[in-house]
């Protein structure tokens, strides 16, 4: 082979000189278009009032050896939660992204001391960038033998590594005795109890080993050897309950790839219910190429949620999905957080990634997903339940007025930070 040319040389040199810089542009430019955004949606959020969001119940399904519940609503879930931490014997591992500051969230603050004081050994993660509005004296009550982790959006080491040591903390996570496991969209407040509608997924036996490790495997790239939570053997080697976890610190995003596989497998129908639909190509490609091929294909995002920019960037993808056969539905009861799908009513996910480039491909994010007719039905049964309360974007949408196209159009440089 010859020698590389002088000026192809310099211009890999000059690439290589900048790369750094572009990458730690990259980074930054994300919690800087998010934190704008927040600031978008505080200023035109005022006047909105909060709705009690309906109930569609609580619904069950044995999956092996494991026993799984799916939540609709915060309240249920909570209480729960505080029982089975009120319970715990050995160990408490709990992951979230907001904990806010209120009478729930003080509740978790007495149930973990509570525990703490019986000798449980407690591993608590929360996002730093989530709960800045949140004094750092709430946190400071915990018990001083309850070991905390706030999770920066930017760690020490950004410089050597901008993509591993940047991006939130989106997991919500409870492990209680390495034997019952919570994981879904609901994070921690009493505005969640009531006035949102989320999902979140209970196992009970061995299925709850891989959301332990996803837990520990966060925990201990960010301590020392003698700081780690141990690891414990799974029960069984293979389950039908399993664990996708995005973990920047390994440059690993595996939940991506989780749905782009369930959706090219899909034959009959795909029903996806998600706050935020900000998809990549690839993903909403696989999702259109499911509805050309007659699948059913029905996505759920709230009429209004609460980021709106997130709202008017949705919309930009709602025109293709129309004409391409894919039928979406505005939840309008509440604002609905669900993060949940399935597929020919046999695969299902819940979890806690949004279908958005910051879900997939920059914080850290938990999804399960279970192959198993029974508890695909009872997914369905919720979706439907929810179905109640939406209504089917309709083809006058494509005659919006040209002000909106022109709004969608110029949004678009941002669908990547979001």
């Amino acid at each position: 082979m010859g020698a590389i040319p002088r000026n192809l040389r310099q211009g890999l040199d000059r690439l290589r000189a900048i790369a750094p810089w572009a990458a730690a542009g990259l980074a930054c430019a994300v919690p800087l278009t998010v934190g704008a955004s927040l600031a978008i949606d505080l200023v035109q959020k005022r006047g909105r009032k909060h709705r009690t969001a309906p109930r569609p119940g609580t619904f069950h399904a044995h999956v092996e050896d494991s026993q799984l519940s799916i939540y609709t609503d915060g309240a249920t879930l909570y209480d729960d939660m505080l029982d089975e931490i009120g319970s715990a014997s050995e160990s408490i591992q709990m992951e979230t992204f907001i904990w806010k500051n209120d009478e729930m969230g003080q509740k978790f603050i007495d149930a973990f001391n509570a525990a703490a004081h019986r000798g449980v050994d407690i591993h608590l993660i929360y996002d730093g960038f989530a709960n800045l509005s949140t004094p750092r004296s709430f946190y400071d009550q915990l018990d001083e033998t309850i070991k905390v982790l706030r999770v920066p959006t930017v760690a020490r080491k950004f410089w050597k590594g901008p993509l591993r040591y940047s991006g939130f903390n989106h997991s919500k996570i409870l492990i209680i005795d390495n034997d019952v496991a919570f994981v879904g969209g609901f994070n921690i407040g009493s505005l969640y109890a009531r006035h949102w509608r989320d999902t979140h997924l209970k196992a009970d036996g061995p299925g709850t080993w891989g959301l332990r490790q996803s837990v520990a495997q966060v925990w201990n790239e960010l301590h020392t050897p003698d700081e780690q939570i141990p690891w414990v053997a799974p029960q069984i080697w293979e389950s039908k309950l399993r664990v996708s976890a995005n973990l920047p610190i390994q440059l690993v995003y595996p939940i991506r790839s989780m749905y782009i596989n369930a959706f090219e497998r899909a034959q009959n129908r795909i029903w996806l219910t998600t706050p935020y639909f900000i998809p990549d190509q690839q993903l909403l490609k696989a999702l259109i190429d499911a509805a050309a091929r007659g699948v059913d294909v029905r996505i759920m995002v709230p009429q209004e949620s609460n980021h709106i920019l997130g709202d008017y960037l949705s919309r930009g993808y709602f025109e293709q999905m129309l004409r391409s056969d894919v039928t979406v539905l505005l939840y309008t009861a509440a604002m609905i957080h669900s993060k949940i799908a399935t597929v020919d009513g046999t695969w299902s996910t819940i979890g806690t990634a949004n279908i958005d480039r910051l879900s997939l491909s920059f914080n850290y994010e938990t999804n399960v997903e279970i192959i198993d007719p029974d508890f695909a039905a009872e997914m369905e049964k919720a979706f439907l339940s929810d179905a109640e309360h939406s209504q089917e974007l309709g083809q006058d949408f494509l005659d919006r007025h040209p002000v909106a196209q022109v709004a969608d159009w110029a949004l678009r440089p941002m669908r990547p930070f979001l």
